[in-house]
């Protein structure tokens, strides 16, 4: 997938989470263990998002490819973001956006929000 595939289908994440009444807190967020796509906060929850963007599901399903070593890398990095942010008394959730888009960035893509994919 391309860079700027990639970036169109956080921005789309973004998009939807604001409308679900989240603040998004950070965008491409990096520590030594890796990143995180997404990192939004409703309430008293921090959510770090993985975005997963695929053409279809024929395959298998987006959320399939967050192995078990990206959310070892996911769950480092969240640990370090709250760290650095002074954010250890919120909650912390980890989800997965899956976007479909067929024909690539255009206006005709179905977006699956996954909320608790992982712990």
């Amino acid at each position: 997938m391309g860079r700027l595939l990639g970036s169109w289908g956080e921005a789309k994440c973004a998009e939807y989470l604001r409308k679900k009444g989240y603040k998004i807190r950070a965008m491409n967020y990096h520590s030594r263990y890796g990143e995180i796509d997404v990192i939004a906060q409703k309430k008293k929850t921090v959510v770090f998002v993985e975005v997963k963007l695929r053409k279809d599901d024929k395959f298998a399903r987006a959320a399939e490819f967050v192995s078990g070593s990206k959310q070892e890398k996911i769950l480092l990095t969240a640990q370090t973001y709250l760290q650095e942010t002074h954010g250890e008394d919120l909650q912390a959730r980890f989800d997965v956006v899956e976007i479909y888009a067929p024909f690539g960035i255009s206006d005709e893509f179905t977006l699956n929000h996954i909320e608790n994919a992982f712990e």
